[in-house]
C-alpha cells in the first residue's frame, strides 16, 4: 500500500469569483480555482481557474504528458485558464476533460465551444493540438480514472450546479469541495456522506459566518461550517479555500487565526502551498 508521502496537492489557484493581483493579495494568492493532486506518478488536476496556466507552463517540462482535469462546474472563474493551458497545445499529450454538474442536454464540450467562441474569444477547442477527450457524468457517480485512484462524487448546493470530489488513494482521502451553499443549522448530508473520515477537506470558505447573511443564494459556504461539517465526519485538517477577492491578505490573516483558534490545526490555502494526507 502507498502511503501519503507520495499523495499531495498543491494550489495553484486559491482564490474565487475573478482573480485578483496586487499587492495586497501576495500571502494567500490571486489566482482562481486550481488544484494539482498527485497519486504517485498518476497526475489529477481540479478546476481550471487562472491558477491553471502557471501549472501547464510548469507541466511543459513533463512532456509527453497524461492528465484528467476535473471541473466542479463551469462558471467563468473555473474554466478561465483552460485557453492557456500550455500542455492542451502539444500534440504528444493525452488530456482527458471531467465535469458532473451539467444540465441536460448540454455536455461539456458543448459549453466549452460555446466559452472559446467569437465574440467572447478568438479560436475554438479544435485548435487544440493534445489528444483531447471530453467526459461527462453524473455528481453522485463512482469514477477511477486510473488503476488504484478511486473519485467519489457528490452534488453541491451552487447556482446551476456544481460537483464534490473525494480522491481515496493508498488508504488516504483528500476532498476538495467547492462553490456550495449551506442551508444555516441544517448540514449538507451529501457533504457529511462525501468527507467522512478524510484527511484533509479543502472546503468552500468564501464568506464568514457574519457575513453570510448578506449573501444567502449566492452559492457559497463559510469557514465557520466547514469547521461544523469537519467535527460531524471526524475529518483530518479543514483548509479553507476559495477566498472572496474582496478579502485581502491582512484579512485572511485573521481568519487564519480565528480558524486556528475554533479547530486547531485549520489551514488557509496558499498558492504554491502542498499539503499531505
Amino acid at each position: 500500500m502507498q502511503n501519503g508521502s507520495d499523495f499531495f496537492v498543491r494550489f495553484w489557484g486559491t482564490r474565487g469569483s475573478i482573480s485578483c493581483p496586487g499587492e495586497s493579495h501576495l500571502r494567500y494568492g490571486g489566482n482562481t480555482s486550481c488544484l494539482e493532486v498527485r497519486c504517485g506518478e498518476k497526475l489529477l488536476i481540479f478546476d481550471a481557474g487562472t491558477g491553471l496556466r502557471p501549472l501547464g507552463q510548469e507541466l511543459m517540462a513533463d512532456t509527453p504528458l497524461e492528465a484528467d482535469i476535473f471541473l466542479t462546474h463551469t462558471h467563468h472563474d473555473h474554466i478561465v485558464g483552460l485557453p492557456f493551458f500550455a500542455p492542451l497545445f502539444d500534440k504528444r499529450n493525452r488530456i482527458r476533460l471531467w465535469a458532473g454538474h451539467l444540465i441536460p442536454d448540454l455536455t461539456l464540450h458543448d459549453v466549452l465551444v460555446q466559452f472559446m467562441n467569437a465574440p467572447l474569444f478568438p479560436v475554438p477547442p479544435k485548435i487544440f493540438a493534445a489528444n483531447v477527450s471530453f467526459h461527462d457524468f453524473t455528481a453522485g457517480d463512482v469514477l477511477e480514472p486510473k488503476p488504484g485512484v478511486r473519485l467519489i462524487t457528490a452534488p453541491l448546493n451552487h447556482p446551476n450546479g456544481a460537483t464534490g470530489y473525494r480522491v481515496d488513494y493508498g488508504g488516504h482521502a483528500i476532498c476538495y469541495v467547492t462553490d456550495t451553499e449551506h442551508v444555516e443549522g441544517k448540514p449538507d448530508r451529501h457533504i457529511l456522506e462525501l468527507i467522512q473520515g478524510a484527511d484533509l477537506v479543502i472546503y468552500d470558505s468564501t464568506y464568514t459566518d457574519e457575513e453570510f447573511p448578506k449573501y444567502r443564494n449566492w452559492g457559497h459556504s463559510t469557514w465557520q461550517e466547514g469547521v461544523r461539517l469537519c467535527e460531524q465526519a471526524d475529518v483530518g485538517k479543514l483548509v479553507i479555500f476559495h477566498h472572496d477577492p474582496g478579502h485581502e491578505d491582512d484579512f485572511m490573516d485573521r481568519v487564519a487565526e480565528e480558524a486556528d483558534k475554533r479547530r486547531p490545526g485549520t489551514i488557509v490555502a496558499q498558492e504554491g502551498m502542498v499539503l499531505r494526507p
